[in-house]
C-alpha cells in the first residue's frame, strides 16, 4: 500500500454536506459522481495532500443505506491506494484478509477498487484503490 487515498464519510444529504464541508475546508468540491453499481453519489474534495469522498446513498439497498441506518452519519471507510490491486488482493488472502470484492470494479474518481470485510479488520472497512491507466 502506498499511501492513504481518501478518506469516506457517509452523509445523509449530499448538497448539505456539500455546504457543510465547502465551510468546513474554506474551498468547494472538485468533483461529483454517482457509482450505480454501488449505489452511491459521490462528491471529493481535496484537502493538502489528501481527499475527502462524501457518499449519499441512491437506493435503499445501497450500502450507504444500511451504513446510515445502523449507525448513522460518519466515517464510512479508508482507503488505500495500491499500485497493482490484482496483486495487493492475492497477498491479502493469503494473509488471511476476507474480502467483499474478490475482483476489483470501477468505482469513483477514475479508480479500480476492492474492499476489505471490517470482521477482518478490527471493524474497519478498508478500501483498495488503483487508478484506471487511460
Amino acid at each position: 500500500m502506498k499511501k492513504i487515498e481518501h478518506i469516506g464519510i457517509a452523509v445523509k444529504d449530499l448538497e448539505a454536506s456539500n455546504e457543510l464541508f465547502s465551510a468546513l475546508f474554506g474551498k468547494k468540491h472538485y468533483k461529483i459522481e454517482a457509482v450505480e453499481s454501488e449505489g452511491v453519489k459521490t462528491s471529493f474534495f481535496k484537502v493538502g495532500s489528501n481527499k475527502i469522498e462524501l457518499l449519499q446513498a441512491t437506493s435503499t439497498e445501497s450500502p450507504i443505506a444500511k451504513f446510515i441506518e445502523k449507525k448513522g452519519e460518519g466515517i464510512h471507510h479508508i482507503a488505500f491506494a495500491v499500485s497493482n490491486i490484482e496483486k495487493e488482493i492475492d497477498r491479502l488472502t493469503k494473509e488471511g484478509f476476507k474480502l467483499i470484492h474478490k475482483t476489483p470494479k470501477k468505482g469513483a474518481d477514475n479508480k479500480l477498487i476492492a474492499f476489505l470485510h471490517p470482521k477482518s479488520t478490527n471493524g474497519v472497512l478498508i478500501e483498495l484503490c488503483q487508478e484506471i491507466k487511460k
